[in-house]
């Protein structure tokens, strides 16, 4: 992978570009509000030890959230009346302190069908302004001629990914965040997607002055409907490339029992 993100391959049926959709992880990332941030130590350092012939090693130690920067939320992060997916009592699943039931490591690795729903590029802006609802009127506009098979994964990009440098604005708590409304959410469900992903703090419609008090979108997609959600996701070089066809590599990491894992998902676009 090259330090731009973006770095070559070769499948079986030929080349690609290979497209990294994760958010650089530092201790600066912007947080959810209901999360832990990151934090990165040097645990030892080269000359604290050296060996007899002459080596010394480095290593690190890390803090971060199970949904801090580019992550997937498993099915058991979310509940509604106490059921998680399927009528699953969440209150006795969580029994022992993990989710052995919808933890994370349900989630087998993903590799689909990919298709970016690019609502800026429909609408003629950079982004979507904060607070800004994406309706499934959006979503099947921008889906246009692409087929929207079952088992895709489903990429809602707002151009939100440009403030990652910023966390006020990318946060904004005061002004809301763009992204799919309830009904667009529905929209997603009905085509029974194998992920589906932004590249925002929480993946759907945020209104100004609401904050994470509501998330209606999490109902539908985590507790009804049974998909994984992919947040903080980088779009924009993908966005560049337009792609009329790409796939999505995906591997949560296999924490067992827990509701989300960091994320370094791969976009692969047939050269």
């Amino acid at each position: 992978m090259s330090g731009e993100g973006i770095g070559a391959g070769r499948l079986v049926g030929g080349d690609v570009t290979v497209v990294d959709l994760a958010q650089p992880l530092h201790p600066a990332v912007p947080v959810s509000p209901s999360h832990p941030g990151f934090k990165h130590a040097l645990q030892r350092r080269h000359g604290d030890a050296v060996r007899v012939d002459g080596t010394s090693g480095a290593n690190d130690l890390l803090v971060l959230g199970t949904h801090t920067a580019t992550h997937v939320d498993a099915l058991a992060h979310i509940s509604h009346d106490g059921l998680l997916h399927g009528g699953v009592d969440a209150r006795a699943a969580q029994e022992g302190g993990r989710f052995l039931e919808h933890g994370v490591h349900t989630i087998a690795p993903v590799v689909a069908r990919g298709v970016l729903l690019d609502v800026p590029a429909l609408l003629g802006v950079e982004r979507l302004a904060p607070g800004q609802a994406v309706t499934a009127d959006h979503l099947d506009a921008a889906a246009g001629a692409h087929e929207v098979e079952p088992g895709s994964v489903l990429l809602v990009r707002t151009g939100w990914a440009q403030l990652w440098d910023d966390p006020h604005a990318f946060l904004s708590h005061d002004g809301g965040v763009p992204g799919p409304d309830e009904e667009a959410c529905r929209w997603l469900a009905a085509r029974a997607p194998r992920l589906v992903g932004s590249d925002t703090t929480a993946f759907e419609h945020i209104p100004a002055g609401e904050g994470h008090a509501r998330l209606p979108g999490h109902r539908v997609l985590l507790v009804e409907a049974g998909v994984p959600i992919m947040e903080m996701l980088h779009l924009e070089r993908l966005a560049r490339l337009a792609p009329s066809a790409f796939s999505v590599v995906a591997a949560p990491l296999p924490i067992v029992g827990a509701t989300g894992s960091p994320l370094r998902p791969l976009a692969l676009v047939p050269a």
